[in-house]
C-alpha cells in the first residue's frame, strides 16, 4: 500500500472520529430544567430523579424520572422533552401540579357537628386533592351517620375549582330519619332460642328507652363481631362444631327500621371425657383438678377451658417458670359425642427477676409505688406477684393508670420489670354542696390529699354545714409509718346534728392504727376520746328521761373506747369492686375511763359477683349487737336503720323500737342488701341500680329479730363531678302503720359528706 492511500485512510478516520464524538456530545445533557410548578420546589423535584448534568440521554432512566416524580404525589402530569443547546441537550420536566383542597364544608348537617365530620377525613384542608380521599370520605361520612342510626343518609360531593390550583370541596347531606333495628331473628337454631341468643349479643333491638341506651343502632362492625359472640356462646355450650354466618341486614317494608337475620349451623353438642396431665406436671394432680373449672361429664366449655389454660399457666410461672406453655391436647369421639383433654405443659427455664424500672412517677416517690409491688428483684417470677403488683397500685387510688410489662433482662435467665404509672389528681380544694335524705342540705367545704408530699400521705380538712348537722374535722394519716407495714394516723373533728327527739353535739379525736396481715387480710385499730353534749330534747323525751335518767342522758358525757377489726378483702377493684369480697369483724370497748360504758360487735359481709355483660350482682349482710359494759348504753350509741345506708323506703333513723313516742334504738340489728348494677351511660359513669333490703334493729328476744322489714326499688348512680351520687326509690314491701308511706320515697344523696 502507498503513502498515499496510509494518508487517505487516516484522514477518513479522523472525519468519521470527529463524527462519532461531535454525535456524543450532542448527546450529553448540560442543563436540567423543570417548568409548570408553582408550589413544589424545583430542587425538590430535581432530587427525586436519578438523571444528572453531564449525562447522557437515556430514555430509560428518563421513564424512570417520571415514575420518581409521580410518587411524590404531588402532580397530575409529568412530561419530558429535550431542548437543543450550544454545548449539548437541555432536558425540561414539564409538570402539572395537583390542586389543592382550600376549603371543605358540609350542606344539611344537623345532627352531626362539622368538627366532628372532619375527624379523620381523609380529605383535608390544604392537602392535595385526590380522587381516592374524595371516594374514601364519602364513606367514612356514610358510616358516621349510620353508626348514629341514620342508615338512609345520602353524601354528595361537589367540586367546585375557584382556580388553577383551589379547589372548594362541599359535602351535601341528607341525613333521613334515624332507622334502629326492630327485628334480630335467625335461621337454624334449635338449641337456643332467639332471645337467648339476642343476650348474648352487643348489638340490641330498639325498645322504648332507646332515646337513652343507644339500643338499635347499626353498627357493621359491631354486628360483624357479634356473630363471633354468638359462636363462643354455642362453643361454651357444648356445640364446638357450630358455624355462624354473616348477618344479613334489609330495610323494612315501610323503611322505618331494620331488620337483621343471622343464619346458624349448630352441629352436635360435646360433653367432657376425660380430662388428663403430661409433660412438666409441678403440682400433685389432685391439686390441679381442684382449681379446674371444667369437670368430667359436663358439657365442655371453651370458656372454662381458657380459664383452665390460665390457671395451669399461672401455677406454673409462680414457681419462677415465666415463659411455660400450656397446650390443651383434644380428642373426640362423635359416637359418643365426648371430649378428652389432655393439658401438655412443657415449663421452660426458670426466671428471676431482674431489674425494676418505675416510670411516670413525676410527683409520687418512688419508694411509694415500690412498695406495692408483690415482686422484688432478685426473686424467682410469679404470675400472681405480677397481677397482685398491679392491682395493688390502683387500689392506692394514686394513679389513673398502672401499665406493668416484663421485657428481657440482661441474661437469658432474667427478666425485668417496667412499672409505668400515669398519675391522677389526688389533692382537692372544693367548695359546694349536698343534700342527704338525713341531713338534709349541706354546704360543704374540704382540703384533702391523698399522696401528700408524694409519700402517700393522707391529710385533710373539712367542713359541712346544713340543715340538720355541721361537721368539721382535720386528720394526717400514713398508711406505711416509718416504711414500716403499720398505717399510723390522727383525727380531730366537731359535729352537731339534730335527731328527731334530741340534738347532738360532739367533739372527739382519735389515734389509728393498722396492720396488713396479707395482701387481703388486714387488722385496724383505733383509740378514741369523745366529750359529748345531748341537748334540746322534745317532750317525748323529757318525760323519758324523767322517767329513766340513766338511759335518756341529758347534758355532757365523756366516752374513752378502743375499737379493733379484721378485714378480708379480696375484690378486684376497691373503688368499684365487680367481683371478690369484703369480711368484717369490728369489736369497740367503751370504757376505758368517761362516763359512757358499752360492748359494741358488728359482723359485716359483702360478696360481688359478674353476670352477664358489665352487670354486676352483690349482696350485703350484716349482723350487730351492743351490751352494757358498767352503765346504761347510751341512746345515741344504739342501732338505728332507715334510709338510703340501710333499709331503703324507711324512714331514716326510723326502723328502731319506739318507746313513748322517742326512737331509742336497738341493741341488735340485722340488715342486708341484693343489688344488681349495670351501667346506663359508660362513657359518662352512670350505672342503674335494682335493689331489695331487709332487716331491722331490736331489744331483747333472742337473735332473731321479731319481724323483718323488707323494701325493693331502683335508681341511678353517678360518679359526677361533685362526687358520687345517688337517687334512688324504695318501696315498703310491709310498711308499718302511720310509720311509712306506702308508696315508697325517694332516697337522694350527693357530694362527698364529712
Amino acid at each position: 500500500m502507498t503513502s498515499y492511500q496510509y494518508l487517505k485512510i487516516a484522514v477518513v478516520a479522523a472525519l468519521l472520529m470527529n463524527s462519532i464524538t461531535a454525535r456524543a456530545e450532542s448527546d450529553r445533557i448540560t442543563d436540567l430544567v423543570v417548568r409548570g410548578n408553582r408550589r413544589i420546589e424545583s430542587a425538590a423535584i430535581l432530587n427525586a430523579i436519578s438523571t444528572k448534568v453531564g449525562d447522557r440521554l437515556d430514555n430509560d432512566r428518563t421513564d424512570a424520572d417520571i415514575r420518581a416524580i409521580f410518587k411524590l404525589g404531588q402532580f397530575r402530569d409529568v412530561q419530558v422533552s429535550t431542548e437543543p443547546g450550544p454545548k449539548g441537550l437541555a432536558l425540561v420536566y414539564s409538570v402539572s401540579e395537583k390542586p389543592i383542597v382550600r376549603v371543605i364544608r358540609f350542606e344539611g348537617n344537623k345532627e352531626i357537628k362539622q368538627e366532628k365530620l372532619l375527624e379523620g377525613l381523609p380529605l383535608r384542608h390544604n392537602a392535595v386533592f385526590d380522587q381516592k380521599d374524595l371516594d374514601s370520605s364519602v364513606a367514612k361520612l356514610k358510616k358516621q351517620y349510620m353508626d348514629e342510626g341514620y342508615y338512609l343518609v345520602t353524601i354528595t360531593p361537589e367540586v367546585e375549582q375557584r382556580s388553577n390550583a383551589d379547589y372548594l370541596v362541599t359535602f351535601k347531606v341528607v341525613e333521613g330519619p334515624k332507622i334502629r333495628i326492630s327485628t334480630i331473628s335467625f335461621e337454624g337454631n334449635h338449641a337456643f332460642s332467639a332471645s337467648t341468643l339476642r343476650g348474648a349479643m352487643e348489638t340490641k333491638e330498639a325498645w322504648f328507652m332507646s332515646w337513652l341506651t343507644g339500643a338499635g343502632t347499626y353498627k357493621e362492625e359491631v354486628l360483624r363481631n357479634d356473630s363471633l359472640l354468638i359462636a363462643d356462646y354455642y362453643m361454651n355450650h357444648g356445640y364446638i362444631n357450630v358455624k355462624v354466618g354473616e348477618p344479613k341486614v334489609r330495610l323494612s317494608d315501610d323503611r322505618k327500621s331494620l331488620l337483621v337475620s343471622i343464619p346458624v349451623t349448630e352441629g352436635d353438642q360435646y360433653r367432657v371425657g376425660s380430662i388428663a396431665f403430661s409433660g412438666d406436671i409441678l403440682y400433685p394432680e389432685k391439686e390441679i383438678r381442684e382449681k379446674l373449672k371444667t369437670e368430667v361429664g359436663e358439657v365442655f366449655s371453651r370458656k372454662k377451658l381458657r380459664e383452665d389454660i390460665a390457671t395451669l399457666t399461672d401455677m406454673t410461672a409462680d414457681k419462677g417458670y415465666a415463659f411455660n406453655n400450656v397446650n390443651p391436647e383434644t380428642k373426640l369421639d362423635t359416637t359418643k359425642k365426648l371430649l378428652d383433654v389432655t393439658f401438655d405443659v412443657d415449663k421452660g427455664d426458670l426466671i428471676t427477676i431482674g431489674r425494676i424500672n418505675i416510670t411516670g412517677n413525676s410527683k409520687t416517690r418512688d419508694k411509694v409505688a415500690r412498695r406495692e409491688l408483690r415482686l422484688m428483684e432478685g426473686d424467682l417470677y410469679s404470675a400472681t406477684g405480677f397481677k397482685r403488683s398491679k392491682q395493688n397500685l390502683m387500689n392506692t387510688g394514686y394513679f389513673e393508670e398502672a401499665n406493668l410489662s416484663s421485657v428481657k433482662g440482661n441474661s437469658p435467665d432474667k427478666l425485668d420489670i417496667n412499672v409505668d404509672l400515669k398519675e391522677k389528681a389526688t389533692g382537692a380544694f372544693t367548695i359546694g354542696g349536698g343534700y342527704s335524705s338525713l341531713d338534709g342540705l349541706i354546704f360543704q367545704g374540704s382540703v384533702s390529699q391523698s399522696n401528700f408530699l408524694g409519700l402517700g400521705l393522707k391529710a385533710s380538712a373539712s367542713a359541712a354545714i346544713g340543715g340538720r348537722s355541721n361537721t368539721y374535722a382535720v386528720g394526717l394519716t400514713d398508711p406505711y409509718f416509718l416504711d414500716s407495714k403499720w398505717t399510723l394516723g390522727a383525727d380531730i373533728y366537731r359535729s352537731e346534728r339534730d335527731y328527731t327527739d334530741y340534738s347532738r353535739r360532739l367533739t372527739g379525736g382519735d389515734i389509728k392504727a393498722g396492720y396488713p396481715i396479707t395482701d387481703f387480710l388486714g387488722t385496724f385499730w383505733m383509740y378514741k376520746y369523745e366529750i359529748k353534749d345531748i341537748y334540746n330534747p322534745d317532750s317525748a323525751y323529757l318525760t323519758a328521761n324523767a322517767q329513766y335518767p340513766s338511759s335518756y342522758l341529758l347534758g355532757e358525757t365523756t366516752t374513752s373506747s378502743i375499737y379493733g377489726s379484721i378485714t378480708n378483702n379480696t375484690t378486684d377493684y376497691r373503688f368499684d369492686p365487680s367481683s371478690g369480697m369484703i369480711n368484717t369483724l369490728s369489736v369497740e370497748y367503751a370504757g376505758l375511763g368517761g362516763d359512757n360504758k358499752y360492748l359494741r360487735e358488728v359482723l359485716d359481709n359483702t360478696v360481688f359477683y359478674p353476670l352477664w355483660w358489665k352487670f354486676v350482682f352483690s349482696t350485703r349482710v350484716t349482723v350487730g349487737g351492743i351490751q352494757r359494759a358498767g352503765a346504761a348504753i347510751p341512746i345515741d350509741e344504739k342501732f338505728y336503720l332507715g334510709g338510703i345506708g340501710t333499709l331503703r323506703g324507711y324512714g331514716a333513723r326510723s326502723v328502731c323500737p319506739i318507746t313513748d313516742g322517742v326512737y331509742v334504738g336497738g341493741e341488735k340489728e340485722l340488715f342486708g342488701n341484693v343489688e344488681i348494677k349495670f351501667p346506663l351511660l359508660p362513657e359518662y359513669g352512670v350505672k342503674g341500680v335494682g335493689f331489695f333490703d331487709y332487716g331491722n334493729a331490736w331489744t331483747g328476744g333472742g337473735i332473731k329479730p321479731p319481724d323483718i322489714l323488707m323494701s325493693y326499688g331502683g335508681g341511678i348512680r353517678w360518679a359526677s363531678p361533685m362526687g358520687p351520687l345517688r337517687l334512688e326509690y324504695g318501696i315498703p314491701i310491709n310498711p308499718r302503720s302511720g310509720l311509712d308511706n306506702k308508696a315508697g320515697r325517694f332516697e337522694f344523696a350527693i357530694g362527698s359528706l364529712f
